[in-house]
């Protein structure tokens, strides 16, 4: 059963089929996505996209959430912890990843922080002490500042997708 949690603002809760357009809208923003890839999704990589998440949380009890404002009920972003499986080394791969995800209505207003802070607790007490990692553009400040809130420390670098990233880690307890 995959849970819902609650922060002051935001609900975090399963992806739903009918996420797809909001999920789409925020996928398909070159300014949401520059700093992710840079490469924008059609709707139907959107759906594919949201059947992972959908899929991630059947195969390992955890995953991606959907945030949800309280106020109006938007859903605005994606965050949580899954396995990416991204080809970088056993020392990020093996691990839990955490990740987030803003519709651009949503940045600059401390949800980033709040949405990960209530995963990361929520996958702490549900799976035990464990290293995650997280990987952030270098030209990314805004997720740095997340990911330092977040407790989350640099480790190295390396080459993804023609790119270079900056790999970061933590100790959930």
């Amino acid at each position: 059963m995959q849970p819902m949690l609650d922060t002051e603002r935001l609900r975090l809760r399963p992806p739903q089929a009918d996420d797809l357009d909001a999920l789409h809208a925020w996928r398909s923003d070159p300014a949401v996505v520059r700093f992710v890839g840079g490469r924008t999704l059609d709707r139907e990589e959107a759906w594919q996209r949201l059947l992972r998440i959908a899929g991630h949380w059947s195969l390992f009890g955890h995953g991606l959430f959907m945030v949800q404002e309280k106020t109006g009920g938007a859903v605005i972003g994606e965050v949580g912890l899954f396995y990416g499986r991204r080809g970088l080394g056993p020392d990020f791969d093996a691990a839990p990843e955490i990740g987030w995800i803003l519709a651009a209505e949503a940045q600059g207003r401390g949800y980033a922080t709040e949405a990960a802070r209530a995963a990361q607790g929520w996958f702490a007490a549900a799976h035990g002490e464990r290293r995650c990692v997280c990987m952030i553009d270098p030209a990314h400040d805004a997720s740095f500042r997340v990911a330092a809130k977040l407790g989350y420390k640099r480790y190295r670098s390396a080459d993804y997708q023609g790119g270079s990233v900056t790999l970061l880690e933590n100790r959930l307890a």
